[in-house]
C-alpha cells in the first residue's frame, strides 16, 4: 500500500518524541529529591504521577482516533504536552513539589500518542503484517531512552529551563510535521458512534482484558524500570545523574530494539510463544537481580536481558491485539489496552519507594514481586487465554 513505509515513520518518530516529554521528570528525580529534599515515597510518587496520566489518558485517546484518525489526534495531543514541558520547568526552578506534581500530571498527556498510533499504523498494514508494524511502531518507545540519556546532558550543556524549552520546540515542530505529512490510512474510516457506549462495547470483548492484563506486566515493566531504574542505580551503586541516565537509556534501546523483533516473530511463530518466552525470561532476570550482581558487567547484561524481554513481550502482546480485535474497534481496544500498560507502569515504582530498604541499599521485596507476577503472566499465557477460531484464521 503506498504511504506505508513513510507513515509508519512519522508516527513512530512522533510517538519517540512525545514519549521523551513524557519522561523529562524521571532523569532528573535524583536532582529534584535533593533540591527539595524528598524521600524515597516522595520521589516514586513524583516519577508515577506522570505515567498515571499517559495510561489512563489513553482509553479517551484510542476512541477518539478511531472517530477522528491518527493524524488529527497526534498532532493535537502534541501541541497539548509542549506548554506543559515549559510549566515543568518552571516547578523545578521554583522547587515547588506541588507544581511538579500538578504539571508532572498534565506532562502524562504525552503519553497517551501509543493509543492514537496504534490503530494509524494498524489501517495501513495488511493482517499478516501488522505484529512487524505495531512492533516498528513501538519502538518509538526508545523516546524514554532519549530522554534518559539526553536530558541530564542537556541540562549541563544548555542548562535546566533551555532544556525543556528545546523539547517543547521539537514538540511543536513534529505537530506540523505530521500535520502536513503523515496522512490516515485509505482502508481507514471514521467510527462516529459516540465515545462511552463504544468504550463500553470494546470492554465486553475478552480479548480486550486478556491482553490488558498480559501488557500490563510486559509493558508496565518496562515502563516502571525506564522510569525508576535511575534512582534505582543511585541507590544500589551509587552513579551519578549522568552515569544512572546513560545505563537508563541502554535498559531502554534493548527494549526498543526487541519490540518489533517480537512482533515480526509473533507474525511467524505465533504472539502466545513470544510472550511465554518474554514472561519466563524475565521472572528469571527478577531473580538475578535480587542479588545485586556486581556492576557494569554482571548487573548490565542481567538488565540488558531483561529489558529485550520485556521488549518481546511488548510487541508479541501487541501483535495478538492486531489479530484479535475488531477492525472498527481497534482504537477502543488499544486506548484500554494501553491504558492497562501503563498503570502497570505506574504502581512498581511506588512500591519500590515504599520497600527499598535504605540500610542494605536493597529492592528485594520489590524485584522478587515483579517474579511472581511475571510468573504468573506465564502461566495465564500459556493456559488461561483459549485460542480463538479468529486466531487460528490469521495464523493458517
Amino acid at each position: 500500500m503506498n504511504g506505508q513505509t513513510k507513515n509508519l515513520a512519522l508516527a513512530t518518530w512522533a510517538f519517540a518524541i512525545s514519549f521523551w516529554a513524557w519522561n523529562m521528570i524521571a532523569p532528573l528525580a535524583v536532582r529534584y529529591a535533593e533540591a527539595i529534599d524528598l524521600d524515597s515515597t516522595e520521589k516514586s510518587i513524583l516519577i508515577a504521577t506522570p505515567v498515571l496520566v499517559g495510561s489512563v489518558g489513553r482509553i479517551p485517546a484510542g476512541a477518539l482516533t478511531d472517530r477522528f484518525g491518527g493524524r488529527v489526534m497526534m498532532t493535537i495531543l502534541l501541541l497539548i504536552t509542549a506548554p506543559v514541558v515549559v510549566l515543568v520547568a518552571v516547578a523545578g526552578n521554583m522547587d515547588s513539589y506541588a507544581l511538579l506534581l500538578v504539571f508532572g500530571f498534565f506532562l502524562g498527556i504525552g503519553g497517551t500518542t501509543f493509543a492514537v498510533g496504534i490503530p494509524f499504523v494498524n489501517a495501513w498494514y495488511e493482517p499478516s503484517r501488522r505484529g512487524f508494524a505495531t512492533g516498528v511502531f513501538g519502538a518509538g518507545m526508545g523516546g524514554t531512552a532519549l530522554s534518559s540519556f539526553f536530558t541530564p546532558r542537556f541540562v549541563e550543556w544548555f542548562g535546566y529551563f533551555a532544556t525543556h524549552l528545546i523539547i517543547a520546540i521539537a514538540l511543536v515542530l513534529t505537530a506540523a510535521l505530521v500535520w502536513a505529512q503523515m496522512k490516515d490510512s485509505p482502508q481507514w474510516s471514521p467510527n462516529r458512534e459516540k465515545v462511552m457506549p463504544k468504550l463500553a462495547a470494546a470492554s465486553k470483548l475478552a480479548v480486550t482484558w486478556q491482553m490488558s492484563a498480559l501488557y500490563a506486566v510486559a509493558f508496565g515493566g518496562f515502563v516502571a524500570f525506564s522510569t525508576y531504574l535511575p534512582t534505582y542505580l543511585k541507590d544500589v551503586y551509587d552513579f551519578d545523574l549522568a552515569g544512572a541516565g546513560s545505563r537508563t537509556a541502554g535498559f531502554a534501546i534493548a527494549a526498543v530494539i526487541c519490540r518489533p523483533i517480537g512482533g515480526t516473530l509473533a507474525d511467524k511463530i505465533g504472539p502466545r510463544t513470544v510472550a511465554s518466552v518474554a514472561f519466563a525470561g524475565a521472572a528469571v532476570m527478577a531473580v538475578v537481580e535480587v542479588f545485586q550482581p556486581p556492576a557494569e558487567i554482571p548487573a548490565g547484561i542481567s538488565w540488558v536481558l531483561m529489558a529485550g524481554f520485556l521488549g518481546l513481550g511488548t510487541g508479541g502482546v501487541f501483535a495478538w491485539v492486531a489479530r484479535l480485535a475488531p477492525p472498527a474497534q481497534v482504537g477502543s481496544v488499544t486506548g484500554i489496552v494501553g491504558a492497562a500498560g501503563g498503570l502497570g507502569g505506574y504502581f512498581p515504582p511506588l512500591v519500590m519507594g515504599a520497600t527499598y530498604n535504605e540500610a542494605d541499599h536493597s529492592y528485594t521485596v520489590g524485584l522478587l514481586l515483579l517474579c511472581v507476577v511475571a510468573a504468573l503472566a506465564l502461566v495465564y499465557t500459556l493456559f488461561g487465554i483459549k485460542k480463538k477460531p479468529e486466531e487460528r484464521t490469521a495464523a493458517a
